[in-house]
């Protein structure tokens, strides 16, 4: 998240090196579109075939740029104030979506959820495995506004991988299903005041509670989410017909006792409880790796390194977009309410949507009305790209295998996320 007011340096960055971060920060977009030829040159030049990798990887971008960022600053501004500036930013929604990605993905977690949407989805007057995904990207989007953003991402991944995402699938309707899931997760977390990280930069200052939140966004969200999860399913329909059982289903399968279940619940209700408090759900990700070493019989193999590389990716994201507000308050303070809503839904593409409401929230006399376009179309946009949503990088890396070459291409996303991104601005605007 933003690093609040009382963690800013105490010296200003001069313009020089706002330049500097600027041209760093627009070379790591370039490099999310660029990401998927870079994968492919890893088989072209099998000599360099591990940088070229590693380079691929999407959710190495900001994290790389980062790096090159912080050799600039020590540089032009010396070793000592370069690592003040790393030192003095806010990590904490890194840390958190690294533990909460963690502990949503594991057996005891996803076997409740997996046999609670199993349940639904025999209900439903549609084939199971299409109730399955339709349940996955309208319903779990929706319960990330209680328990978080990124948790819903990680579960409906997990789950939407061996149907939605098999590589059997056509790449256009898989795209599309990765549009939906993104903006579905991004307007999903409205529907309560702290599951949506834009949401959560300004509901304190601007007195947004969750009944508020609830009556002005939650029921035109969850309009937009069922229609655009409707649309994604219905391309799909003919590819998720053909599904057979997969991984996940398996884990559904799994039996895992009671007692089992209810304590990582328990753990992930008091992480995102602590969502503000590195230190309280820290400790608590300590106590939840022990339990899952003590009862290792009842568990997966937990994503440790796609959480991790999601971690690196969002802390990338902190360093270089905290010297971005320079050119982008004064665009999100110069709008009227309906450009303002546009503005920043184009914005949200190449900066994160948290980092585009916390400024924001430093503006004075800011209207109502503006108030809620920004927010809207902060939320709206934040399915365009990988750097556009926190828990964006999450179903990235766990989705990615799924597609051709093994990478998401960044233009591909762009297009896939136009049409649900259209659909949630419309209930945003008109409803």
């Amino acid at each position: 998240m933003p690093a609040s007011p009382d963690g800013q340096l105490a010296w200003a960055p001069d313009r020089a090196l706002e330049l500097v971060a600027l041209a760093i920060f627009v070379l790591a977009l370039a490099h999310t579109f660029a990401a998927r030829q870079l994968e492919r040159l890893s088989r072209r030049f099998p000599r360099h075939a591990g940088l070229f990798h590693l380079l691929g990887e999407i959710e190495v971008v900001f994290g790389f740029w980062a790096i090159v960022l912080v050799l600039a600053m020590v540089a032009m501004t010396g070793g000592a104030r370069a690592l003040a500036y790393a030192e003095s930013r806010n990590y904490t929604e890194p840390l958190f979506v690294f533990v909460v990605m963690v502990m949503a993905a594991s057996r005891p977690i996803l076997t409740t959820v997996i046999r609670a949407v199993d349940r639904l989805a025999g209900v439903l007057p549609v084939a199971r495995p299409v109730a399955t995904a339709w349940l996955c990207l309208a319903v779990i989007p929706l319960l990330g506004s209680l328990v978080t953003e990124p948790a819903a991402m990680t579960i409906a991944a997990l789950m939407l991988a061996p149907l939605a995402f098999a590589p059997h699938i056509p790449e256009g309707p898989k795209y599309l299903a990765l549009g939906v899931l993104f903006v579905n997760v991004s307007i999903g977390g409205t529907l309560t005041s702290y599951a949506a990280p834009p949401v959560l930069m300004v509901a304190a200052t601007w007195q947004w509670d969750s009944a508020w939140m609830l009556s002005q966004f939650g029921w035109k969200a969850t309009i937009a989410t069922i229609v655009n999860a409707t649309f994604a399913t219905f391309a799909l329909r003919k590819h998720l017909a053909a599904a057979v059982p997969a991984p996940a289903e398996t884990i559904g399968e799994a039996k895992v006792p009671i007692l089992v279940v209810l304590v990582h619940l328990a753990l992930l209700a008091s992480v995102v409880l602590l969502v503000h408090h590195p230190v309280g759900f820290l400790g608590l990700f300590m106590m939840f790796l022990g339990f899952t070493r003590a009862y290792e019989r009842h568990q997966s193999p937990l994503i440790l390194r796609e959480a991790l590389l999601v971690a690196f990716f969002l802390a990338g994201l902190v360093l270089l977009g905290n010297l971005q507000r320079w050119w982008l308050q004064p665009i999100v303070s110069g709008l009227e309410p309906l450009a303002l809503f546009f503005g920043a839904l184009a914005l949200t593409a190449i900066t994160d949507n948290a980092a585009l409401t916390y400024l924001g929230s430093l503006l004075a006399g800011m209207s109502d009305p503006s108030k809620y376009m920004l927010v809207a179309g902060a939320v709206a946009g934040g399915g365009l790209t990988v750097v556009a949503n926190a828990p964006n990088p999450a179903g990235i890396a766990l989705l990615k295998r799924g597609f051709a070459d093994g990478s998401i291409g960044a233009g591909s996303l762009l297009i896939g996320a136009a049409l649900p991104t259209a659909v949630a601005a419309a209930a945003f605007l008109l409803l």
